[in-house]
């Protein structure tokens, strides 16, 4: 088995770094649509807003839990160099090995919102489909 240096961890930084970025983004995006959509609410009290509103709730905890993951990852990586610093090979590998999984976590959490968001679109897609129809 090949030693743990303080390079592997510190290579993760940059790939999270942008994974977070592009969650922060995603977050910000959601909150524009949500506050649209409240106010277009408010206007007309429609069935259709509500079911966006309730989609768009799952889809923002889902962004939280792709946050807290992707957060946990990092602190994870971050733990792992001390560790290797202080000479604490074993422990470093296990908390490597569990900031790994947390990154694994975030990103499978990332598929799931992501085919909630593809689901959502096709419904968009119908709801013009159809009024074109009419």
């Amino acid at each position: 088995m090949e030693e743990l240096t303080l390079t592997t961890p510190a290579l993760l930084f940059s790939a999270i770094s942008l994974i977070m970025l592009a969650y922060t983004n995603r977050f910000l995006a959601y909150a524009a649509i949500i506050r649209n959509l409240s106010d277009k609410y408010l206007k007309h009290q429609d069935a259709s807003v509500l079911r966006q509103i309730k989609n768009l709730r799952l889809r923002i905890q889902l962004t939280r839990y792709m946050q807290i993951a992707g957060i946990s990852s990092l602190l994870f990586c971050v733990l792992t160099m001390f560790l290797i610093y202080i000479h604490y090979p074993i422990v470093a590998v296990w908390a490597f090995g569990l900031g790994l999984v947390l990154l694994i976590l975030s990103l499978l959490f990332l598929i799931w919102e992501i085919q909630i968001s593809a689901k959502s679109l096709q419904h968009h897609l119908g709801d013009i489909e159809n009024h074109f129809k009419k």
